[in-house]
């Protein structure tokens, strides 16, 4: 079997990665352009680049899909299949309609729920207690597609957006290879999307991680795992901003003044005024400076009973 595979970050790369010790036959990888990244601002390969590149695949970056930049591949090497593993971008129909068993998306969520770029963020962010994988035969709609496959992965209290990341996207290489061998089988069952249940995870912006104390305690420690490891949720302490990566629940208050410093102790951290009770809080990341326990913090901020947290 022929297969192009579209991808760019680090989720795609165990699906590549299938497919090459499989012995599908990948003559080409199509990835995001080059992108600076970091402080310093160093252009940097695609996760998905650097394995393509290390097993001596041909790799093509365009900026745009949408003006056949992909049709002269699509007819030298006619491919059986296309599939794509968040690649980031819509593909257009003449893409879609080009190869004989279609083009296969592997998606993080159970679709028909959480369609767009940040289901595995807000899987944890909405409180849910199950996730997985999903693939779907791709249309022209955002994750519209018929579904092929669905694999279910339970989320734990402790799981971050990080943990579950690395989770699904093992999980999404065994579901690929289930998909790839019904699909050459002929035994692949096509189940039409549901658009009554369907629900929406949209891309997470560095200003969405800001922590709303008016929430519950509960909501806002699913928040804070949500957001973790990126963008990382944040908040304001005297003006200076501050990261918070992990939040614990406490007993419950009828205080209204959110995100005021009810206690500090050596055991318990911070104890946050929220909606309906307290929210702990062990760990402070402030600016130019790394992650602390309260303690550590004290030793070099002034940190004291009253003072509040707040969004700017």
């Amino acid at each position: 079997m022929k297969v192009i595979f579209m991808g760019t970050p680090d989720f795609a790369v165990p699906c590549l990665e299938m497919l090459i010790k499989e012995g599908y036959e990948v003559p080409l990888v199509v990835t995001q352009p080059d992108r600076q990244r970091g402080r310093g601002h160093k252009v940097s390969f695609s996760p998905v680049k650097e394995c393509a590149l290390e097993n001596g695949i041909e790799v093509f970056q365009p900026e745009s899909l949408k003006n056949n930049e992909l049709m002269p591949y699509l007819e030298e090497i006619n491919p059986d299949v296309i599939v794509v593993v968040a690649y980031g971008k819509l593909l257009p129909g003449y893409i879609l309609s080009f190869p004989p068993m279609g083009c296969i998306n592997v998606h993080g969520s159970l679709l028909p729920k959480l369609r767009g770029a940040a289901p595995i963020q807000w899987s944890i962010i909405n409180g849910d207690k199950e996730t997985g994988i999903t693939t779907m035969l791709m249309n022209e709609g955002m994750d519209t597609g018929d579904i092929l496959l669905r694999y279910p992965v339970e989320i734990e209290d402790t799981d971050t957006a990080g943990s579950l990341f690395d989770k699904l996207m093992n999980v999404g290489a065994v579901a690929l290879r289930t998909t790839l061998v019904k699909l050459r089988d002929k035994k692949t069952v096509r189940i039409q999307q549901n658009e009554a249940e369907a629900t929406y995870a949209p891309m997470i912006r560095k200003q969405d991680a800001l922590i709303d104390f008016s929430k519950t305690p509960y909501e806002i420690c699913n928040f804070l795992r949500g957001m973790n490891p990126a963008p990382v949720a944040y908040t304001y302490l005297e003006g200076k901003k501050i990261k918070l990566y992990e939040g614990f629940i406490g007993e419950e208050c009828d205080g209204t003044d959110y995100g005021k410093i009810a206690s500090i102790s050596e055991e318990k951290g911070l104890g946050i005024i929220c909606g309906g009770g307290i929210l702990y809080i062990k760990e402070l990341h402030a600016e130019n400076s790394r992650r602390m326990t309260v303690s550590e913090y004290m030793l070099g901020h002034k940190l004291e009973v009253g003072m509040v947290f707040k969004e700017e």
